[in-house]
């Protein structure tokens, strides 16, 4: 099934207007735009045709990174003999991009966009970080595409996307008075940071294991399943036959998500609370570096597969628990991006953004 067209101009849903919207999009472009949001998990591909200010969807594939070595194999299985040629290409990666150049956080590719301009013989390639991606993506958007999750005030300033997914990424909306310019970051490498004594022997028992102990060790998926095993090693929890059968043959995210939506095993459930304290937690912090008063978007593919389970007050009483801070925190809204194309459809807008630019 295609997605619906992406319209570049500006919109009436749009509580987020971007820069891209005050540009001379009024040339009538036309072109084959290639887009991407390559993850740890997942590398999603599309192709559009860019007129009249319109991206228009081709075709659409996804898939699984790691059955691929690089981005050229990837590619050569995604593109087809009767394809148009591409005029221009942006790709969101899961990494830190440097110059147009990258190295996979999660998986073990090395992208560079000036080999891939000269093996594909492409003229406009950018590689962008997919958290930047996601947060153009927003522009794509509409309102049905976002599910609240703590209600706040439309004031215009900064905002932020938090991501948590095969890893956990961030990036920020620079409002410069008129409209949002997208960044990316790696914030989701830095510390975490304990609130309680439960929190602290966490702490310490992941440093064993890690060294250095991150946010995307606890807000991943990998991170769901280190909260549930130091919590039945903490409670001394004997786990359920059924339960250490189904962990070993399946996701143990998945398998615990499965169980409290089931409500068959009460440390699924609480391992869940945790994951929403921590996700609260991180993202107050987040709201407080960015001053976001224009709002905090949680991304990525855990948290719509969680919503069974995600108490939204455990999320808002950990999230206004800054003392000082918390008449700032309580204006500042919440929501929950329940359309996964974003990242891909972030690319699409970039890489018309960008012929648009160069031509």
């Amino acid at each position: 099934m295609k997605s619906a067209p992406i319209k570049l101009k500006h919109s009436n849903h749009h509580f987020i207007p971007f820069s891209f919207s005050n540009k001379a999009l009024n040339k009538n472009l036309e072109g084959v735009i290639m887009a991407a949001d390559i993850g740890g998990t997942k590398a999603n591909l599309a192709l559009y045709h860019l007129k009249y200010n319109t991206l228009e969807p081709i075709m659409e594939k996804s898939f699984a990174t790691k059955e691929f070595s690089s981005f050229f194999e990837l590619f050569h299985s995604f593109k087809t003999k009767d394809l148009p040629e591409i005029d221009s290409i942006c790709l969101g990666v899961a990494g830190p991009v440097i110059e147009g150049r990258v190295s996979g956080t999660n998986f073990s590719w090395v992208i560079d966009e000036n080999e891939i301009r000269q093996e594909l013989g492409v003229k406009y390639v950018t590689v962008i970080n997919d958290l930047e991606a996601n947060a153009y993506g927003l522009a794509g958007l509409n309102k049905e595409d976002f599910k609240e999750i703590k209600e706040g005030e439309l004031i215009k300033g900064n905002a932020a996307i938090v991501s948590p997914g095969t890893g956990l990424g961030e990036a920020g909306l620079f409002w410069d008075r008129k409209a949002y310019h997208p960044f990316a970051t790696e914030g989701g490498h830095c510390d975490f940071s304990p609130r309680n004594e439960f929190d602290i022997l966490f702490l310490k028992h992941l440093q064993k294991e890690f060294g250095h102990v991150s946010w995307e060790r606890i807000l991943s998926g990998a991170g769901i399943y280190n909260i549930y095993k130091f919590y039945i090693l903490h409670h001394q929890i004997e786990e359920p036959q059924w339960f250490k059968e189904r962990i070993e043959n399946d996701d143990p995210a998945a398998v615990i998500s499965s169980s409290a939506k089931e409500g068959n095993y009460p440390a699924s459930t609480e391992t869940l609370n945790l994951f929403t304290r921590y996700l609260a937690v991180e993202m107050g912090q987040v709201a407080l570096k960015f001053k976001a008063t224009g709002g905090i978007f949680i991304g990525g593919g855990i948290v719509p597969k969680i919503l069974h389970s995600f108490d939204k007050q455990v999320f808002i009483d950990n999230f206004l628990d800054v003392n000082r801070m918390n008449p700032l925190l309580e204006r500042i809204p919440v929501k929950l991006i329940v359309n996964q194309h974003a990242p891909k459809l972030g690319t699409a807008i970039y890489a018309a953004m960008q012929l648009n630019d160069m031509d």
